[in-house]
């Protein structure tokens, strides 16, 4: 099957994969964008696998404000180099990790930081381990913007776009008024 530029084009668009990565997704795919969309995904996802055990110590710190200031968040992305520090696909991911904690609020960063101790609580609030785990560790949440995706899925897929080991170092959120005990003036 011969597969035309235009579709080449916009599937490259859509993943940020390179030219030919795309044409022969296309092509393995038998010219369906949707399909050769989750083949590069699942390429990528390989690529990231192995760049994870690679130094990440270069980043930036993104803030986000949001309610008109009630809430706030700031996450630390770390990467390889100061270079892909700055380039606008890691600002974008930075971002989007900094709005995710914003909106979810989570509580830890993986299963794996999660004290044993914390389990039967957190098992008896969520009903498993598993929607648990979804809800308090950020790398295990659904990303607000694609469901779809976990925040883990989403990092992993910009390590296979962007080619360098990336971290999520740590994450905080701030809520005016949260863990603040009301005073009996107070309503």
């Amino acid at each position: 099957m011969s597969i035309g530029a235009n579709l080449v084009k916009e599937l490259r668009e859509k993943t940020g994969a390179g030219i030919m990565e795309c044409k022969r997704a296309l092509e393995e795919t038998g010219g369906h964008v949707d399909k050769a969309m989750d083949l590069l995904r699942q390429q990528g996802l390989a690529k990231a696998d192995k760049k994870s055990g690679r130094e990440a110590s270069q980043g930036l710190i993104e803030p986000y404000i949001h309610g008109g200031g009630r809430i706030a968040s700031l996450g630390e992305v770390n990467c390889e180099t100061d270079f892909v520090a700055r380039t606008p696909d890691f600002k974008e991911l930075a971002h989007d990790i900094a709005m995710q904690v914003a909106a979810t609020s989570p509580r830890y960063l993986e299963v794996a930081v999660v004290p044993e101790a914390d389990w039967a609580d957190l098992e008896r609030e969520f009903g498993s381990r598993e929607r648990a785990a979804e809800a308090v560790c950020l790398l295990e949440q659904p990303f607000i913007k694609d469901p779809k995706r976990s925040i883990r899925d989403l990092v992993k897929g910009s390590i296979a776009k962007i080619g360098e080991n990336i971290v999520v170092r740590r994450f905080a959120r701030f809520e005016v008024g949260a863990g603040v005990p009301q005073a009996e003036g107070d309503a």
